[in-house]
């Protein structure tokens, strides 16, 4: 048995006691939707049941995260143990002390990379795709001794839809927009962290790691950032975007194909981080569903940008139809191929020379083979 351990913000309500809920659930906390709870939670796994997840051929390539969040989501209805930070005036703010001890992890060699799950997921379920991310994420760094570990920090939002029920997914992009402003806040408690950080300082608990900071956002997740921004903006003064993350992955993105032209909420998502990467898929039935019996415009996550000549030049796009293919594969940046290129990213491997082929006609835009 193995013990991995997740560190997270919530704007969920705990289930069970405060500072040691047995999970957190489907509404937002009582406190109001803004409200962000800090802590981490641990499980027991199998070391052969992961390693078979690991090592399972997904085209061509190794890794099956899907089915090893699957198997995850199984365990933690099961048993799971979670510590909730407390806050108090003898204590430091949660965020804090929860900044401080994944700060610890990055000084042994660790990225860290924000997760923000999508539509129809529940505690279980995204505490599970965050630990298989990370799973995912360090698969080959036993073998290859150059690659940095990864850490996954979670942020989970209320969500709690039925891909069946049309009232069920509207709600959901209601909640994840409410739970923009709790994100928001989360952003600027972590650029008040990393500005109180030096390079040199003598207190070693204020030195900078020198390791760097990546944001995923899946499905639906990208609609919490697209408007995070808007409140970014508002609560930070019209103030340029703090420059936080090294890498902003945007996968399978449930948003507009326009969102990032002149007027459009994610025009300036590029200040957030160095390189904004969109992958997309032309057979994911999850956008087809929510162009179609939606209402919504085409999406960013079906086709890519509307618009792709006339993207900034920080942002990215990533074709992976034809490693993908099918109807039904929504949750890609699980699968070996899909993953391992989001990891080169996060190593900066040049324009991820393995695994991808540039477009004739955009040189912004890649497709993976």
């Amino acid at each position: 048995m193995i013990t991995i351990t997740l560190y997270f913000a919530t704007n969920r309500n705990h289930v069970g006691p405060r500072w040691a809920p047995r999970y957190y659930g489907q509404n937002f906390s009582g406190d109001r939707s803004s409200n962000l709870r800090f802590g981490k939670v641990s499980i027991d796994l199998e070391h052969a049941k992961i390693t078979k997840y690991l090592t399972k051929k997904v085209n061509k390539r190794a890794g099956d995260g899907e089915g090893l969040a699957e198997y995850i989501t199984e365990q933690l209805r099961k048993k799971q143990s979670i510590v909730a930070f407390k806050e108090s005036k003898n204590e430091p703010l949660a965020s804090t002390t929860a900044f401080h001890e994944i700060k610890s992890t990055m000084e042994t060699n660790k990225d860290v990379v924000i997760f923000i799950h999508g539509f129809n997921v529940d505690w279980f379920e995204a505490v599970a795709s965050a630990m298989s991310l990370e799973l995912m994420l360090n698969r080959h760094s036993a073998d290859i001794n150059s690659l940095k570990d990864t850490k996954v920090f979670l942020f989970s939002w209320p969500s709690n839809g039925d891909m069946l029920k049309n009232k069920a997914y509207l709600s959901d992009r209601k909640d994840a927009e409410d739970s923009s402003l709790a994100i928001a806040r989360g952003f600027l408690k972590l650029r008040d962290f990393l500005t109180s950080l030096a390079p040199k300082h003598s207190n070693p608990r204020l030195r900078e790691c020198g390791q760097q900071l990546h944001l995923l956002c899946h499905s639906m997740g990208n609609f919490v950032l697209q408007h995070t921004l808007d409140s970014l903006q508002e609560i930070n003064n019209q103030k340029h975007l703090p420059r936080l993350f090294q890498h902003i992955f945007m996968c399978a993105p449930d948003v507009d194909d326009n969102v990032f032209e002149c007027g459009q909420n994610m025009a300036n998502v590029q200040q957030l981080a160095r390189q904004v990467n969109v992958y997309y898929n032309n057979g994911d039935l999850a956008m087809s569903i929510s162009d179609y019996t939606k209402g919504n415009p085409d999406r960013l996550g079906h086709n890519g940008a509307a618009r792709p000549l006339q993207l900034h030049n920080k942002i990215t796009q990533i074709n992976c139809s034809d490693i993908v293919g099918g109807l039904t594969e929504h949750s890609y940046y699980l699968w070996a191929t899909v993953n391992e290129d989001i990891r080169q990213s996060i190593d900066d491997v040049a324009n991820n020379a393995n695994s991808r082929k540039r477009d004739i006609q955009s040189t912004q835009t890649w497709s993976l083979v």
